[in-house]
């Protein structure tokens, strides 16, 4: 105490400031109230928005209310800090009856902010209302109201803002165009993209990366291209998401030549990029560049960790995967979830069972993770590549959840490598239940079939039958009236005359199914 009395002496208001702020940034909130109330002489409004800012931050609502009720002068900042700190809370609704009670008209910069808590909150009524009480509009609460519509996945409310606004800058195109990739209208996405006249690098990115993200991996690669040629220059992130899709199309000419478009660039090598080029290298098949680049990293966070620990898993290489593992640990960086899927993904590939046992029962017993689908799917497909399919079976039925289609098609996979008709049966069942006309249940006991040739291959054979008989019965077709026709051609590359015995009558106006 007599310390900080002594340095209240000596402090000016600047000071006094510096030293609330320094005391807040150290999570030492009861110090900076405790000089705030000691120098009421050297207080302004500086030094109650930084405190109410402080309480906030550590989610003391209660106590920044009281302040802010006592403070004898409010500029913007004091508002904005309020009004932060309530949409932080997800509690816009205080933050309006204080608005109200105080009879201030919503303005654009009060009405946004209230408009930005009511998305937070997924409420599309409170957002539209607010909106509408906002009397002198400008960008910035349409640009909201169209943030708010595509994130409640209502698009053409979104599209008709957009419409109707009297201007618009370039956030309103990318968060458009963002809207329309999250959800999953990559054409109208590509719509808006080519109507604007003037596309920044951000806008640029958006657009590589929504094609990546849902697979269109050779769209992303070309926009990229036109990119190049109309003179944009890429940043770290465009670089990024263009290395993603490379990885993702296995093209790694092409990820060499963007390697070697980001070293001409000049652009310093940052974990970032590192990691994407790391990632691309592993998923094409260089395996041990990608360990090269892994080693160049100078800090590696998890992410990293995992691209390589998941690309030796890829490759089959299941013993290195471990020993990255145990160097990961080593180094003090903490597993996570996609952790443990390449861990065990590994075990299946190198016929680890114990092991991958042991590392499935470590992420609940050593890490407190919970497992999820991904995790008993690669347990049941390790399982099964090992031939103990009564232990896929025991998990399965075991799971706190319902299998999805990829656990069932890991065991259905499991059962054509192995000819177990019974089982497979059931697995294709489960399939069929989720999903009634979905070509895994056939796929993959053929894809299976195809990678074991003996004296079991006519068991596997009637198998294939077998399912595809009941499949394509009347009783159990799909909605559209018919077997997918992918189904059929599988099975003819087993068993040509066998696939023309059982295939259905189709009626003469179905519609082609896409391939």
């Amino acid at each position: 105490m007599p310390a900080l009395r002594r340095q209240i002496s000596t402090l000016s208001t600047v000071n006094l400031n510096k030293t609330i702020n320094s005391f807040i940034g150290n999570g030492n909130l009861q110090e900076a109230r405790k000089l705030f109330d000691q120098s009421p002489h050297l207080t302004n409004v500086v030094s109650w928005n930084s405190l109410i800012a402080g309480y906030f931050k550590h989610n003391l609502i209660q106590q920044a209310e009281y302040l802010f009720d006592k403070m004898p002068h409010r500029d913007v900042v004091s508002w904005n800090t309020m009004l932060s700190g309530y949409r932080n809370a997800n509690n816009p609704e205080k933050l309006q009856g204080l608005v109200l009670c105080l009879g201030i008209s919503l303005n654009v910069f009060v009405g946004s902010a209230l408009m930005r808590g009511y998305v937070d909150l997924d409420d599309y009524r409170g957002l539209a209302r607010v909106f509408d009480e906002i009397l002198d509009k400008d960008v910035t609460p349409w640009n909201v109201l169209i943030l708010g519509y595509m994130k409640f996945g209502c698009t053409s409310e979104a599209q008709r803002a957009f419409d109707m606004m009297p201007m618009r800058n370039y956030f309103t195109w990318s968060t458009l165009i963002n809207g329309y990739i999250e959800n999953k209208k990559l054409n109208e996405a590509r719509f808006i993209f080519d109507k604007m006249s003037e596309k920044d690098v951000v806008s640029w990115t958006a657009m590589i990366r929504g094609y990546a993200q849902y697979g269109e991996f050779m769209k992303a690669l070309k926009l990229f291209k036109l990119m190049l040629n109309l003179g944009s220059r890429p940043n770290h992130f465009t670089f990024s998401t263009v290395l993603d899709a490379c990885a993702g199309y296995s093209a790694v000419l092409v990820g060499n030549q963007v390697h070697a478009c980001i070293l001409k660039s000049g652009f310093p090598l940052d974990v970032i990029l590192l990691t994407s080029l790391l990632d691309m290298y592993g998923k094409c098949g260089d395996i041990e560049v990608a360990f090269c680049i892994f080693e160049s990293i100078p800090a590696r966070n998890l992410v990293a960790w995992n691209s390589i620990i998941g690309g030796f898993a890829r490759h089959g290489l299941a013993e290195r995967a471990m020993q990255e593992f145990e160097r990961m640990l080593k180094s003090g960086i903490r597993p996570d979830e996609i952790t443990f899927i390449n861990l065990v993904y590994a075990c299946g590939h190198g016929g680890l069972v114990e092991e991958g046992e042991r590392i499935f029962n470590s992420m609940v017993t050593e890490y407190g993770l919970k497992a999820e689908m991904e995790h008993y799917a690669c347990m049941v497909d390790l399982y099964g590549r090992a031939g103990q399919l009564e232990k896929a079976e025991k998990l399965i039925d075991g799971m706190p959840f319902k299998p999805d289609v990829v656990v069932w098609g890991a065991l259905l996979g499991a059962c054509g490598l192995h000819s177990c008709l019974e089982l497979g049966e059931i697995a294709a069942n489960g399939i069929y239940t989720l999903e009634h006309d979905h070509p895994a249940v056939y796929s993959e006991m053929v894809l299976s079939s195809k990678e074991k040739q003996s004296s079991n291959e006519i068991l596997l054979d009637e198998c294939l039958v077998e399912v595809f008989k009941r499949l394509s019965s009347g009783q159990e077709r799909s909605a559209c009236g018919c077997v997918s026709k992918r189904w059929l051609m599988l099975l003819s590359s087993i068993r040509r005359d066998e696939a023309f015995a059982f295939k259905p009558n189709l009626p003469s106006n179905a519609e082609e199914e896409s391939t």
